[in-house]
């Protein structure tokens, strides 16, 4: 690798770990998770009354032509849900677990085999309420070798490892919606295709709108679409105040 090339990705990294970490600081109210529970309780007619956390990890790093790429994998066909959809690395909080990076780093290593070491934990974005119950808290981390990895499936959870451009979740290009409907409030979920050495991948719902949401911080600017996210993944608050205007 030419070393200037080498001296140009570092500084890009550097630029975006700096800006990501004042997006933190300037816009991050996180959610505790007592205060989470408090809000679930407040519209638990509507939502299971588990109340359960999650953390997925959003590892972006620099590909051969400058761009940004995110690691992403394809769940295993024999897991008894979501089997062989595409999604983040990441699952459900753990006792051990000191916060929800360490949730995503530990997941990250045991679906992926990457080294928490590797990755520079740089922001954590608003959590995101599932119909469920469930809290998914995305964990952005930059990981500035990607030489220094090697992937390496756990194949009990996962057929597959790829990555692909952030940017691509801010086009309207191989991408296709559909209107769901919940409690009234009429929503889209986005789909978008995507190909890798040879196979096809379908990235949605739930990780394409985690997707949108990092690229718009990461680009500082919206899709080149409508979104139209679901109220009830920013709290059934938010749709309760919808239903009551």
């Amino acid at each position: 690798m030419d070393s200037n090339n080498s001296g140009d990705r570092s500084e890009r990294l550097e630029t975006l770990v700096q800006r990501l970490r004042l997006y933190n600081e300037r816009h991050q109210n996180p959610v505790t998770e007592r205060e989470a529970v408090d809000s679930q309780d407040s519209y638990s007619v509507a939502v299971s009354s588990t109340k359960k956390r999650a953390a997925v990890l959003v590892c972006l790093f620099e590909g051969n032509d400058g761009d940004l790429r995110v690691f992403l994998t394809k769940r295993s066909s024999n897991l008894s849900s979501h089997s062989g959809e595409v999604a983040l690395p990441g699952g459900k909080r753990e006792e051990n677990d000191a916060d929800d990076a360490g949730t995503a780093l530990r997941e990250a290593k045991e679906e992926i085999g990457l080294d928490p070491s590797l990755v520079n934990v740089v922001t954590i974005l608003d959590p995101i309420f599932t119909k469920n119950g469930i809290i998914v808290v995305p964990v952005i981390g930059i990981l500035p070798d990607r030489n220094s990895f090697i992937p390496v499936p756990n194949t009990a959870e996962v057929d597959a490892i790829f990555d692909a451009p952030l940017e691509m979740f801010l086009k309207d290009e191989n991408r296709r919606a559909e209107e769901r409907e919940w409690m009234g409030y009429k929503y889209l979920l986005h789909f978008f295709d995507y190909e890798a050495e040879g196979d096809k991948y379908v990235i949605w719902a739930l990780t394409a709108g985690i997707l949108i949401n990092v690229a718009s911080v990461v680009y500082q600017c919206p899709p080149a679409f409508q979104e139209r996210r679901p109220k009830f993944w920013s709290g059934l608050e938010s749709l309760a105040n919808h239903n009551n205007t």
